[in-house]
C-alpha cells in the first residue's frame, strides 16, 4: 500500500519508514506506528509517523 496517502495508515499498523538519518541510504526501519504526524491528506514523501519505540520517519511501506 501506498505510504503517501494519511488515509492507508491506521494507529497500530506495521510500516516500514526511512529515518531522517536514513534518507541517503535509503534504509527502513519497522515498527509498529503509534503516532501519526502529518495533518495533511498526502505527502510526496510519506506520511511521517512515530513508531511505537520512538522512531520517527516518513512510511515508505505499509505492511500490515
Amino acid at each position: 500500500m501506498d505510504g503517501s496517502k494519511r488515509e492507508n495508515i491506521k494507529i497500530g499498523s506495521k510500516v516500514a519508514i526511512v529515518l531522517k538519518q536514513d534518507q541517503r541510504s535509503g534504509n527502513l526501519t519497522q515498527g509498529v506506528v503509534s503516532t501519526i504526524l502529518t495533518k495533511s491528506s498526502n505527502h510526496p514523501h510519506g506520511i511521517k509517523v512515530r513508531l511505537d519505540d520512538g522512531q520517527v520517519g516518513r512510511v515508505k511501506q505499509i505492511l500490515s
